[in-house]
């Protein structure tokens, strides 16, 4: 599956064929592009490289920023003036935009260091990025765990350069730069050099090593070169005194001659870059070949750990991309904190944790399970040094962890790897920090008035208590566990029971349609709330657009409005609005299984595809993508409740290897489908499980407990294309319902 990927996927403005049927009602309001980039990556690596453009958000491609609609262009062409280090992947406004150490090959002069040049010819795999620039100079980059390793293949030339640029980051956008605080280079000769920036209250640096025999090295400031120099340093550097620094080697070239330029990174000073660079790329033989050559097996690896048979081959290299989508982030960076002197984990840009938290922290916990305990390692540490689980966490020091847009998520996390056994984290210890969490930002006014606005808060808040009691209560701290599991039931004080919606509030991302129709903890006290599954049912109908027309999406720059009337549809935003992520499932719990295959099925047609514009939003730090991976497999993890909604699948057969285990997801009765991208016009209708078993058992409910899953063993789905009555009599467990028996008619 490794060579179906496709990086440039979600690079560019959404571009899909216009959807039909059910989708086609689906209002899109945040901004329709996947903020992707194609550059060389490393599973859940530390360092990325990629072309510079200096756009929104990633540093690469033409956009500038944006929120709702189709992006505008900031550039006519695509353009590099360099290649730059530690990109976001498929984020928003997230305000963290990295891009350090520019590297940068020329056959100009100093003076114009920042031009961007026209790029050609670029191709991308898992590990690699290449392109050519209009100066004729062909430019690779590839990465491994703490490394990059550029190669520039010159024209002839007499005066040929590489220049490292120290003083970049940011974007080109308006607030968009960053400017170290700090900063230092140091040429040690023999094409060695090292040094050191603070950016954003984090000590970045760098050992760099370019086998250039022949070639001049030279200390630069503001574009000016310091002969004889050996180190400069900058105690103190603002937006006003900035002036750009670095390195340049500079030497003559032969057509076809090549140059290589490695770079170690740490975040613990430039003993411990030069012990990462020499530990990746050896001794000082050229390393790119052995560099990528090691990627792309850790790559091969990690994408292995899923395999499906059947499909196009677009619905098979959508599904490939998303898998490697899912696999970028967080980065783990092991030993480098630069925040406590402790070996271990450390994992930065977990930037969305409000959406990855449902699909790819429970993806990685199935298929990277090592990976996922690190995580919430780190995050323990990170609570234990700041005092609060972080809502997102970026290689930046200060109080900006993005408590607006939820609380209390890594709770679930924790609550889910705690139920599957997974790791040997100090349990005793995680509780001590998940019970004080609680009582952070809006967690405080949650304890004493039993409801917080954002509202949004107050569901996260109850979920959070009902996580923590768990774990509480597997500990023998019963009563700890009775008291919250009294708070948990306070989600209940967010809705309005006259209308069985959320109460009038402030909302990131969404109204209160979108996030009415959350996963809940008890969602069977949930629908008894509007008056049983039918009146619930017929809510979700209106939510996802059944029998509505066709709708217009926003174009770019749409007016104040078009957006309010769209807003007044209280539309499903399909899978261009995270919050929606899990409401098709809500069907599960009201017997109506059929509903959430229609929906799904809509989706995994209509709203992927193939090439640069093949996402239909932000992919959010892979959030986007292992929704897709699992609602391709015909899965969905219930986050911090152990437990797997069951649809039918879009590939006849699918593995997870789990370990030493594998879950194999067989099908009878399958029938091919094509996606939007296989050019079709009529697409066939959804299909829907009409029996299932279970290791030979029957399975008559249309869940599974994740411990079952992770245990590994045999699903088999009879599917056909008609409604069935699987799935419609036990339901769900919830919490006042624990055996999904309950009548909720």
């Amino acid at each position: 599956m490794l060579d179906e990927i496709d990086p440039f996927i979600g690079t560019a403005a959404t571009s899909l064929p216009a959807a039909q049927g059910l989708a086609a009602t689906w209002w899109w309001p945040k901004a329709q592009v996947g903020n992707t980039h194609p550059g060389a990556t490393s599973p859940l690596g530390m360092v990325s490289a990629c072309a510079y453009s200096g756009a929104y958000p990633t540093g690469y491609g033409l956009y500038m920023k944006n929120t709702e609609g189709q992006p505008e262009e900031l550039f006519d062409r695509p353009q590099a003036s360099g290649f730059t280090h530690f990109q976001q992947s498929g984020t928003g406004a997230i305000r963290k935009y990295y891009n350090y150490v520019r590297v940068t090959p020329m056959v100009q002069q100093l003076d114009v260091l920042g031009q961007a040049w026209p790029l050609h010819d670029e191709t991308a795999e898992a590990g690699y990025y290449a392109a050519a620039l209009d100066t004729g100079i062909r430019c690779e980059v590839t990465v491994g765990a703490k490394v990059a390793v550029h190669r520039y293949t010159f024209p002839e030339h007499r005066s040929a350069r590489v220049v490292v640029d120290l003083s970049c980051g940011g974007l080109a956008i308006d607030l968009g730069r960053t400017v170290p605080l700090r900063g230092h280079v140091e040429s040690l000769g023999n094409g060695r050099a090292q040094g050191t920036v603070v950016v954003e209250g984090v000590p970045l640096s760098v050992y760099i090593r370019v086998d250039s025999p022949g070639w001049r090295q030279m200390l630069w400031h503001d574009r000016r070169l310091i002969e004889g120099g050996t180190r400069l340093d900058f105690d103190r550097i603002r937006q006003t005194t900035l002036r750009p620094f670095g390195m340049l080697y500079m030497g003559p070239t032969t057509a076809g001659q090549s140059v290589e330029i490695q770079i170690g990174f740490s975040l613990r000073g430039c003993e411990q870059a030069r012990e990462n660079l020499y530990r990746e790329c050896g001794d000082g033989a050229p390393a790119f070949d052995v560099v990528r050559a090691r990627t792309k097996a850790r790559w091969r690896d990690h994408v292995g750990r899923v395999e499906v048979e059947g499909g196009s081959p677009a619905r098979r290299q959508v599904f490939a991309t998303a898998l490697y989508h899912s696999l970028i982030k967080p980065c783990f960076a092991d030993d480098e904190s630069p925040f406590w002197p402790s070996s271990g984990p450390f994992v930065f840009d977990i930037c969305t944790m409000w959406d990855i938290y449902k699909t790819q922290l429970p993806l990685l916990m199935a298929i990277c399970p090592d990976r996922a305990v690190d995580l919430l390692e780190s995050l323990i540490r990170v609570c234990e040094e700041e005092g609060n689980f972080p809502i997102g966490y970026r290689m930046a020091r200060g109080a900006d962890r993005f408590f607006r847009q939820a609380s209390a998520l890594v709770h679930t996390a924790l609550a889910d790897v705690h139920a599957l056994g997974l790791g040997d984290l100090d349990w005793t210890w995680a509780l001590v920090h998940m019970y004080d969490d609680l009582r952070r930002m809006y967690g405080e006014d949650f304890y004493e008035h039993g409801v917080v606005h954002p509202i949004s808060h107050t569901l996260d808040l109850a979920y959070a208590c009902h996580c923590t009691s768990g774990v509480a209560r597997s500990l023998n701290d019963v009563q700890l566990a009775d008291d919250l599991d009294a708070r948990s039931r306070l989600w209940s004080n967010a809705f309005d029971p006259d209308t069985g919606l959320l109460l009038d509030s402030s909302f990131y991302e969404g109204g209160k349609w979108n996030y009415s129709f959350r996963l809940l903890h008890d969602m069977a006290a949930r629908i008894a709330m509007v008056g049983g599954n039918e009146a619930f049912v017929s809510m979700l109908d209106a939510f996802f657009g059944y029998g509505a027309p066709r709708v217009v999406q926003p174009g770019k720059r749409p007016d104040p409005a078009e957006m309010a009337a769209g807003y007044l549809l209280n539309r499903f935003e399909g899978l261009n609005n995270e919050p929606d992520m899990e409401a098709p499932w809500s069907y599960h719990y009201a017997a109506r299984p059929d509903r959430t295959a229609e929906i799904v099925h809509a989706a995994l047609t209509w709203q992927f595809g193939t090439g640069p514009g093949g996402l239909p939003g932000n992919d959010d730090s892979g959030g986007l993508s292992s929704w897709y991976v699992w609602a391709s497999l015909g899965l969905f993890p219930v986050a911090g409740q152990n437990l797997f909604l069951v649809n039918a699948p879009a590939f006849s057969h699918a593995t997870l290897h789990l370990g030493d285990r594998d879950f194999v997801i067989e099908t009878r009765g399958h029938r091919e489908t094509s996606i939007s991208s296989d050019g079709v016009d009529e697409h066939p209708p959804p299909q829907y499980v009409q029996s299932a078993r279970l290791n030979g058992k029957p399975l008559d409910a249309a869940h599974l407990r994740a411990s079952d899953v992770h245990a590994g063993g045999r699903l088999l789905l009879e599917l056909g294309p008609h409604p069935s009555e699987w799935g419609r009599k036990i339901l769900p467990p919830s919490v006042s319902d624990p055996l999904g028996k309950g009548a909720r008619t």
